[in-house]
């Protein structure tokens, strides 16, 4: 009978741990001299209990040589299957590739094999066969050399299960080295193992444990491996093939070394399952007349590189399971790789493939510009797909792989969409969406330096684009003016509480120091976007608006199942994954809505200057905002309903380069989104966003009552500055009927509604439509000499032509029952 002692991996030195090569580093002679020596020493410590006949001790529960040692057996190592969020596979994580199965579902035929092959006594022994020991003692002898082991299948699993739980070489060594003293600790144990466990179940775990080559480890993982089939639908033919394999995988290894080898060692389990009547000889002849044929299956997904789907993804979610709570679960690598878990992800495959084909749509793999859509659940944070126009690997060859983490690494500025954080923090402090500014073209910032310094040169701001300079909020927001935006930062006086607001929103993990930094250089481009920003927490920041003030901190997790399909808990007893990731009202909801209104206008037909209107998603109400940097460097857009948010990203990650007039933020990034989005949403009803909240919509807001038109500018900044507002005066006169170096107007005009610290610009006259004075009127006829005097002098001249209009001496006064001085909400 030939025996193995094999089982761990290639790089372990399988040979070396083989039943029918312990000693073969010796000459015949000496092997056979020290075969009998070591077979000698087995029988005389078996037969010490022996109590009658053959029989071993093992039958009466005694133990060899009275050694204490005890096997504690550990699970063997398994598969982490991790799965998208409709149960598909996404990949496998492992170190041994073993799938344990339950002995039936092994096939009668494979349990017979391996014992035929292996241990033909093992229903009859106790663990050790003294038997079977002898016989192979006596065909050593007569061939000179070591051609058949003594072990049994029970000694085998115990010599494999001290293997794999060897931490260290040392240990490692201990477990093969070729030594009595090992052979008796085995048999000692083996005997244990039969005192505790019946046959089945030994058979079960042994074939579960043993290493089949090909990476393969367990007869179910081999079945794949070899004939991409499950366990439970073996042939004979297959059954002894791998049977065949155990005694040597390294060298019978039919993908590696051909069939050859492999091919006689399967004859061989034929005969042996022959002579044991499991099969009639002319079972055994007919299939040995057949060559074995293999099927390998494609290599199992294993790790992120091999994940089906989602490698970008995938890699973001060993990342987060292997992070600390509470932004994280704490598994150990340990855990992941040999721990036979059960992972569900978030990730929806139709989604992630919807999204990989409208980026590459777009851009090319080898584009140097990386495309990159992220998709998120607003309300529960779950992340349903991460798409780019990169693969996933490190081929420093291939332009198109990186293993860089593209979702979560800030990088690019995103633009303007932090306006949205700059118009949230004006609305929360009830400015209103009427809050209206007139910005010059370029703005010369009051509040803010270029070098954030108090006596530096002002922030100076342009448009990209045509914009009116007179706006309001909503407007400004929707069309993006930039002028309008650096001059609200001015109204706010500093940027903190806009950069508190997207903390808030989720822009930043709690702890990331960036806000402060950002708070304290006070610069006035924040709104613009120019800070790094990592896509899949402006994403998160976003979803916050849209799930109504709810913010979700992402998530790529479902559930988390151990290796007996229970719930994994953690070192606190409670489920690993505690679905605690969000915190309702962050923001108020109304004012999320009010937002959401607004940027409804971004994308929905048909509102003049609108930047996303390639992102209409057909039957669904999208909002939107459009972003781009400096220099084009980066182009974005983020756009929602209130089921589904995307962030859309195109830039370079791997050296800032501009994208010229290839794009801007309503250009590639909103068509990647209208393209992903409309098959995705296609199954969603239409979400209509809940109407804007009066509160915030209003603000804080009173009418202006000041017409300073025809006053002088000193008189009217008095008035304005009485009723709490800033008044700024334009530099550039403006045509008017009113005399120059008076009021022409001023923005916002009399009647319109403000709030408290809002600038008002006053604009002076030129004077250019003032009427011109009449003209004098003709000379009348002389009097002709008449007899003498008249009655007396006529009515005197005519009139004249009429004065031009004073202005009034003060301050325009306001209508009756209004106060000019303080203003108060309506």
């Amino acid at each position: 009978m030939t025996a193995c002692g094999c089982g761990y991996a290639s790089a372990r030195t399988l040979d070396d741990v083989s039943g029918t090569t312990i000693i073969k580093k010796f000459g015949a002679a000496t092997k056979l001299v020290l075969a009998i020596a070591v077979a000698g020493a087995l029988v005389a410590g078996v037969m010490l209990p022996v109590v009658g006949g053959i029989g071993l001790a093992a039958s009466s529960g005694a133990t060899l040589l009275d050694d204490t040692a005890s096997l504690e057996e550990e699970t063997p190592p398994g598969v982490t299957r991790v799965e998208a969020s409709d149960g598909s596979l996404l990949t496998y994580f492992y170190t041994f590739n073993r799938t344990p199965v339950p002995l039936e579902t092994i096939p009668l035929v494979m349990q017979q094999a391996i014992v035929a092959i292996e241990d033909a006594r093992f229903y009859k022994h106790g663990g050790l066969d003294a038997q079977g020991l002898a016989r192979a003692v006596v065909q050593n002898a007569s061939s000179g050399e070591i051609e058949e082991g003594g072990s049994t299948l029970t000694q085998q699993y115990v010599k494999n299960v001290l293997l794999y739980q060897a931490d260290t070489d040392l240990e490692r060594q201990a477990a093969v080295e070729q030594s009595i003293a090992r052979k008796l600790r085995e048999a000692n144990l083996a005997l244990q193992v039969e005192a505790q466990y019946t046959k089945n179940e030994i058979l079960e775990k042994y074939l579960n444990l043993m290493y089949f080559g090909s990476n393969a480890y367990g007869v179910a993982a081999a079945s794949r491996v070899y004939f991409n089939k499950k366990v439970e639908t073996l042939s004979l033919a297959e059954a002894a093939l791998l049977a065949g394999l155990v005694q040597n995988p390294s060298s019978l290894d039919p993908l590696s070394n051909g069939l050859e080898n492999a091919t006689v060692r399967r004859d061989e389990v034929l005969d042996r399952m022959a002579e044991q009547q499991f099969i009639t000889a002319a079972e055994a002849e007919a299939t040995k007349a057949v060559p074995p044929v293999l099927a390998p299956g494609a290599p199992a997904a294993h790790g992120c590189a091999g994940a089906v789907v989602g490698r970008f993804f995938c890699d973001w979610m060993y990342e987060y399971i292997t992070t600390a709570p509470p932004m994280g679960l704490g598994l150990t690598s340990e855990q992941i790789n040999e721990g036979a878990l059960r992972i569900r992800t978030t990730l929806d495959p139709r989604m992630q493939t919807a999204g990989d084909q409208a980026v590459v749509s777009e851009l090319a793999p080898g584009d140097q510009f990386a495309g990159l859509f992220t998709l998120v659940e607003p309300g529960t944070g779950k992340v349903r797909a991460m798409s780019t126009n990169r693969v996933y690997g490190t081929n420093p060859n291939d332009p198109a792989q990186t293993n860089v983490k593209l979702f979560t690494t800030p990088s690019s500025g995103a633009g303007s969409t932090y306006k949205l954080f700059v118009a949230t923090s004006a609305l929360e402090q009830l400015k209103g969406i009427d809050y209206t500014l007139t910005s010059s073209d370029p703005y010369l910032s009051r509040v803010y330096t270029v070098d954030g310094t108090a006596d530096g040169e002002p922030y100076r701001v342009s448009n990209a684009g045509s914009y009116r300079a007179t706006l309001n909020l909503e407007t400004a927001l929707y069309q993006s003016s930039n002028t309008y935006f650096v001059h609200l930062e001015d109204d706010l006086g500093s940027i903190q509480s806009s950069v508190q607001m997207g903390q808030r929103l989720g822009l930043w993990y709690p702890g990331d120091t960036r806000p402060e930094r950002i708070i304290a250089e006070n610069n006035g481009s924040f709104t613009l976007g120019p800070v790094e920003t990592s896509p899949l927490l402006l994403a998160t920041a976003y979803a916050t608006i849209a799930a109504r003030g709810t913010r979700c901190w992402p998530t790529p997790i479902e559930q988390v199942l151990d290796r007996n399909g229970e719930v994994l808990l953690g070192a606190d007893g409670q489920p690993i994954v505690k679905n605690d990731n969000c915190t309702p009202e962050v923001i108020p909801p109304g004012l999320a809505d009010t937002i959401n209104q607004i940027l409804i206008k971004d994308v929905e037909c048909c509102f003049s200057g609108q930047t996303g209107s390639r992102a209409r998603v057909e039957n669904h109400q999208v909002a939107g905002k459009t972003g781009t940097t400096q220099d084009n460097k980066g182009v974005w857009f983020v756009g929602w309903t209130p089921q589904l948010l995307a962030s859309v990203g195109v830039y370079n990650p791997d050296t800032p380069t501009s994208l010229g007039d290839r794009s801007f933020g309503g250009g590639l990034p909103a068509t990647i989104f209208g393209t992903a989005m409309l098959p995705i949403l296609r199954p969603f009803p239409n979400a209509p966003f809940p109407p804007s909240s009066k509160k915030y919509d209003d603000g804080n807001t009173v009418p202006l009552r000041a017409n300073c038109a025809g006053f002088s500018v000193s008189s009217c900044q008095t008035t304005l500055e009485e009723l709490g507002l800033v008044p700024v005066v334009s530099g550039t006169p403006v045509d008017s009927a009113f005399r120059a170096g008076t009021v022409a107007f001023t923005s916002p005009q009399n009647g319109s509604r403000v709030v408290v610290g809002q600038t008002v610009t006053i604009f002076v006259s030129n004077g250019a439509l003032v009427p011109p004075p009449a003209p004098d009127p003709p000379p009348g006829p002389r009097p002709g000499p008449g007899p003498g005097p008249g009655p007396g002098p006529g009515p005197g001249p005519g009139p004249g032509p009429p004065p031009g209009p004073d202005p009034p001496p003060g301050p325009p006064s306001p209508p009756p029952g209004t106060d000019s001085v303080a203003l108060r909400p309506s």
